[in-house]
Order: structure tokens, then sequence, then C-alpha cells
């Protein structure tokens, strides 16, 4: 959908890291942007694992960084024209997500889970460049200031 001035809506999830869901303590991981208009799906992450120790010192921060590291790997795992997407080029397509709509990637990607590894809500916005949004919302985010 365009917003009609050569900006387009987006929606986009942070990926938060709870440790100790019995504490609720949480910390931004990542984002995940989609663009149904541009046909984008784009995933960022970063695990600042010093804050992590400070929030769980016997955390697996390999096993966290492993599950951030797949959702990144989702969004980025190419889409065939949309022609072709239910017929043969869908199913040549290799890697997690395959074959999957964007949109369907984002929404099974931003589904409420009981994870260490969860998304947080989703909010919209307006770009002109898909693209340029998960590294944007990354720093703005995500990356210590």
């Amino acid at each position: 959908m365009s917003a009609g001035n050569g900006l387009e809506v987006y929606e986009y999830a942070v990926l938060q890291v709870v440790p100790r869901p019995e504490r609720g303590e949480t910390m931004n991981a990542g984002v995940l942007v989609y663009c149904r208009a541009k046909d984008f799906l784009g995933g960022r992450v970063h695990l600042d694992r010093d804050r992590l120790r400070a929030l769980d010192p016997h955390a697996d921060a390999d096993a966290i960084a492993d599950a951030l590291e797949v959702a990144a790997a989702v969004c980025a795992v190419p889409t065939p024209p949309r022609a072709d997407r239910r017929t043969e080029g869908a199913l040549a397509a290799s890697g997690p997500g395959a074959g999957v709509v964007l949109g369907r990637r984002f929404r099974r990607l931003t589904a409420p889970r009981s994870t260490v590894v969860r998304p947080g809500p989703v909010h919209s916005g307006l770009t002109a460049d898909p693209a340029a949004e998960p590294e944007r919302l990354l720093a703005a985010l995500v990356l210590p200031l």
C-alpha cells in the first residue's frame, strides 16, 4: 500500500531476548521488517552478550545468538517471482521458509510465543526505502547508544 507521496507502508517487530521469563526482563536483539508493496522482508540481529550476562550470567549466549540468526535467515531466503510462488519456483527455493510467501513468513516470525527469543508487538511506519529500514531500526532500537 502506497501512501501516495513516494512512501510505502511497512511493518516491523523487535526481537526480544527474555533470558529468565519469570523475571520479565527483556533486551532488544533484532528487528524484522516487512513491506508488502515492495515485496520486501528483512531482518537484522545483534546480541549484546555483556547485557545478556548482566540479566542472566548463566544464559546460553550461543544458543540465543543461533536462534536470532535463524530468524534473520528466514527473512533472507529469496522468494521466487509472484507468478511462480505456488509452483516450481517456490518449490525450488531452499532454506528456512523456502516457498512461503513473505507476508506469511513475517506473520510466523512475529507470532507470540513463550521462548527466550520472542517478537515484540508489530508496529507500522512509512518509508521510501524498505531495504534500509532494518539497519536504521537496528541502530535506533537495538544497538547501544
